[in-house]
């Protein structure tokens, strides 16, 4: 893995060439074994928050982790093309717009004993602009090569929090084109309850029963680029111990395992039914 700026990663998407490498203010990772037209990307993954900002916050550690997407990164790490994000939601938050990346308060509980600087504030708004040239020159060099282009948005939640049974996995799609992509959620739906879980947990997978998939990443992609699908995919977290902060590893290798198998053949059945049955591959 290398250490790039923000414009050689660019330079090289330009030129397609494949490469695995952390941001040059270690703020994410990108990895791309070769040019598909399926990206994985973990964008709450992170847990990184930087020193300069421990003492004046009033979550502790596990606040922060407890409202993160611990392991989502590890569930997809074997694809071809993976973005994962690697500092904490709480300093900024990739999957909010940048006028509300940073909090101020997280979950009913004031974020800050003191109010952030301007420049403290710059510096995380800074690396929420640089992710999103990089998404933009990914998904634009993604659909002048395959025409259209589906990413897999994978988040978790916590159940317990939930006073009603709620999904292992759920899919929200309020703000994808339901017209013509609605079959691939439901199909995405259907393989992903079809997942065999360790410790008799019985996967059951829903659409916008917990969350509706109103994320900024998938609502930036979706306004940019009208020939990508983007399923917001959401698991409890069954695979660890929400309240303790204990990760129960062998469901994330159960659910790793499982994803590199239904990851791509979902790909593929977007692929033959999407871009293939309406000519969108480039001549």
């Amino acid at each position: 893995m290398f250490k790039l700026t923000i414009a050689e990663m660019i330079a090289k998407i330009g030129k397609e060439e494949p490469f695995e490498a952390v941001a040059h203010d270690y703020s994410f990772t990108l990895k791309i074994e070769e040019y598909t037209h399926f990206l994985c990307a973990a964008v709450h993954d992170g847990h990184q928050f930087r020193k300069e900002l421990w003492d004046n916050c009033l979550h502790t550690a596990y606040d922060r982790w407890y409202e993160e997407d611990p392991c989502t990164g590890q569930m997809i790490q074997t694809m071809p093309m993976v973005l994962v994000g690697c500092d904490s939601r709480f300093e900024y938050d990739l999957n909010r717009a940048p006028d509300v990346a940073i909090y101020e308060d997280a979950w009913g509980k004031k974020l800050w004993k003191n109010p952030l600087s301007s420049e403290e504030k710059e510096r995380s708004l800074s690396k929420h602009r640089e992710f999103y040239y990089v998404v933009e020159a990914l998904l634009s060099k993604m659909e002048e090569k395959f025409g259209a282009a589906i990413v897999f948005d994978m988040h978790s939640y916590n159940w317990k929090r939930w006073d009603r049974p709620v999904p292992v996995i759920n899919l929200g799609t309020e703000n994808i084109d339901n017209d013509r992509f609605s079959a691939f959620a439901k199909a995405w739906r259907d393989s992903l309850a079809s997942i065999e879980l360790p410790n008799d947990i019985q996967t059951t997978a829903d659409i916008n029963d917990t969350f509706q998939g109103n994320g900024y990443f998938l609502k930036f992609i979706t306004e940019h680029f009208k020939q990508t699908l983007v399923l917001a995919t959401e698991f409890s977290k069954i695979y660890c111990d929400e309240l303790t902060q204990i990760v129960y590893p062998e469901i994330v290798a159960a659910i790793e395992e499982q994803l590199k198998v239904k990851l791509r053949n979902q790909a593929t059945l977007f692929y033959n039914e999407y871009i293939v049955k309406n000519s969108l591959l480039p001549e």
